[in-house]
């Protein structure tokens, strides 16, 4: 692992060349309680810096000026904030269509010095089935010049594999304590996340290296329970920590309750058992107020805004937003700031960005960074208006 700076450096030139139980109280954000927010009145300025197919998850490299991004049909980008980029080849093949294909991507905490990174994606199995896996590599340099993941290996999988191409989840982070974590969706099967002969619909914790922390809640209670640190999810798509080192988990409800929620040691959230949104069927679904022993969320958003991902703001460049997080919305077209006063979490802001957004990161600038969905996706930068 020696050889990681300078390769990982060399790469970066080939592109600048070419709440109870102790959760907080929820609140319900509604049409009238949020409204977009008119261009004029952004307190940044937007710019474009690449267009991409169908992204879906960016990493920035430490040198600030480079980022990883992944596209849902199977490519890896090393992208320069002068927009030009380069293909990371040796991702593995991806189960494309639906919801699935290649995931996040997020650098390991001593990337510096180990050039290691990790990726998600949905992965094919037997009978036309499909589940999400992680896995992680060292991006190098070849001698051609070009990236490329060497030593790859799979360090996790959901169990098990079922039909269908949606709710996989599959937003990974790392902790401050080190440790990875791992959003898996219940693949719209429901029960699931109920199961734990199941890693769907949980929150998981492992090591580094795919191995289970022996602390973990239900450590001892089989392989796969072994993993999991919460459950009782639908489709999370954002998990993230605050400067507390507390971590935070949004996901889509069903028709109606998006969720923001405290995720808590071996807590359980009550999906599909309860939910503040109905089956889209329209068979009603119990909210999670007629059964206090789940954990209900910190905020619940009916209408949804079909959140994306999640993140918490710490830099200076916007500094009255330092300490919030922002989540991206797909079908809300937004970018929601959303306010914490000690254990409450409120909706203070929606922006109204008119295209469906799949991704939002801080920048090491402090600016904010967002990748819009779909074919012809675009990488924004968000900065403060310019003075001059």
């Amino acid at each position: 692992m020696r050889n990681a700076i300078p390769t990982i450096l060399a790469l970066a030139l080939l592109v600048a060349c070419s709440d109870g139980n102790g959760t907080p109280a929820a609140t319900t954000a509604t049409d009238d309680a949020s409204q977009g927010m008119e261009t004029s009145d952004r307190p940044f300025a937007v710019n474009e810096i690449a267009v991409f197919d169908e992204p879906w998850a960016m990493s920035f490299l430490p040198d600030g000026q480079h980022l990883l991004v992944t596209q849902k049909p199977g490519q890896l980008k090393l992208v320069g904030l002068d927009g030009r980029s380069a293909e990371i080849t040796g991702v593995p093949e991806v189960a494309y269509g639906g919801q699935g294909g290649l995931g996040d991507v997020v650098l390991h905490p001593d990337f510096s010095s180990n050039g290691m990174i990790y990726i998600s994606y949905a992965e094919a199995g037997e009978r036309d089935t499909r589940g999400a896996a992680v896995a992680r590599a060292r991006l190098v340099t070849d001698a051609k010049g070009g990236g490329k993941l060497t030593g790859l290996e799979v360090i996790w999988r959901q169990v098990p594999k079922v039909k269908g191409e949606g709710h996989y989840g599959h937003r990974i982070a790392f902790g401050p304590d080190g440790y990875l974590w791992i959003s898996s969706g219940e693949r719209q099967k429901f029960d699931p996340a109920q199961d734990m002969a199941s890693n769907l619909g949980k929150v998981l914790r492992l090591n580094d290296d795919g191995t289970i922390p022996a602390d973990n809640p239900f450590a001892g209670d089989g392989k796969v329970a072994s993993q999991v640190w919460s459950l009782g999810h639908r489709n999370p798509l954002g998990i993230a920590f605050n400067a507390k080192g507390e971590l935070w988990e949004i996901e889509m409800g069903p028709k109606g309750g998006d969720e923001l929620n405290l995720i808590e040691r071996g807590a359980n959230y009550g999906y599909p058992i309860v939910s503040n949104g109905d089956h889209y069927d329209g068979r009603p679904i119990p909210d999670h107020d007629t059964q206090p022993q789940f954990n209900a969320p910190a905020i619940s958003w009916t209408p949804v805004i079909s959140p994306s991902s999640l993140i918490f703001y710490s830099g200076d460049r916007f500094p009255s937003w330092k300490g919030s997080a922002f989540a991206s919305g797909l079908s809300s077209q937004s970018l929601v700031r959303i306010a914490f006063d000690g254990d409450r979490a409120s909706e203070a802001e929606r922006f109204d960005m008119g295209e469906r957004i799949r991704a939002v990161a801080q920048g090491p600038d402090g600016d904010l960074y967002l990748l819009e969905d779909g074919p012809k996706g675009r990488l924004l930068r968000l900065a403060p208006p310019s003075t001059e």
